[in-house]
């Protein structure tokens, strides 16, 4: 692989990977995403791997985005180039003919819920939480194939609440929406339901597994995939909001471990306008 940050684990039709940055709770790098993506495409013709696993080191699945990286850009076109690198590996992730499940126990907001809701079943232990919580953090915005797989996976209502209040949801709520396949009370319970449910999957008729996951993923693909007009008006938004000094505000806030003062950079924005 890659990187040293994914940690990829072989086990006949099963392959597991481990996102190995437990210091940043396990936060996304490009070099990981790239990784990811590599390896999808490479399990993808591989007719023994039947099962992938996703999940985490150290308490938690994963914290978003390394935002290190969003530091050294200076333009929104930069952001939506990186949006657009992160959207092939969670294509290619979401297109696998293996079923995908994330394993997760502990946080998992931004980028890690992005993976998660890019595969076939999730299973958390109580404890865990989802979010997106960027009003309140970074100041940026998802793309809309991202919104749409939140909305697919949690609904509508429950991904308004978690974008517009920035509250993280707790896995038994997420459970209740049909966003979890289990949720246990411990790690031991998570590891005995994930083994569970693959000896499940690995008796299941492969083919079966194979047609279904293609018809749900021509059901629930986003238009923006195969419409350039539309792609085109999404980065256009994409960029405005990249580009904005809420965002560089957001980046700065983060970095220096303080809170982000939006509304008055905002207000700044206006006067200098004016």
């Amino acid at each position: 692989m890659p990187t040293e940050d994914l940690v990829v684990e072989r086990d006949g039709a099963v392959v597991t990977v481990t996102f190995d940055r437990p210091h940043r709770r396990n936060a996304f790098t490009t070099p990981m995403y790239e990784g990811l993506r590599a390896l999808a495409e490479e399990i993808r013709e591989d007719p023994v791997v039947r099962v992938l696993v996703l999940q985490g080191a150290g308490g938690a699945f994963a914290a978003g985005n390394d935002i290190g990286e969003f530091a050294a850009m200076t333009t929104g076109a930069e952001a939506v180039a990186y949006e657009a690198r992160v959207q092939a590996l969670l294509t290619a992730l979401s297109r696998l003919p293996q079923v995908t499940i994330a394993k997760i126990d502990g946080l998992c907001v931004g980028g890690g819920l992005a993976v998660a809701t890019c595969c076939d079943l999730r299973v958390a232990t109580v404890h865990s939480r989802f979010g997106y919580p960027i009003a309140r953090t970074l100041g940026n915005a998802l793309s809309r194939p991202l919104l749409e797989r939140c909305v697919h996976v949690f609904g509508e209502s429950m991904a308004r609440q978690m974008l517009l209040t920035s509250r993280l949801v707790d896995a038994e709520r997420a459970y209740a929406v049909g966003a979890l396949l289990a949720v246990t009370p411990t790690r031991e319970g998570l590891d005995a339901e994930v083994g569970s449910t693959i000896d499940g999957l690995l008796r299941a008729a492969p083919l079966t597994l194979q047609a279904t996951k293609t018809q749900l993923g021509s059901i629930t693909a986003s238009p923006l995939l195969t419409d350039p007009q539309a792609r085109a008006a999404d980065d256009a938004l994409l960029e405005s909001v990249y580009g904005s000094p809420g965002f560089r505000e957001g980046v700065r806030a983060f970095l220096a471990k303080e809170t982000p003062q939006f509304a008055q950079v905002a207000w700044a924005a206006r006067e200098d306008e004016a």
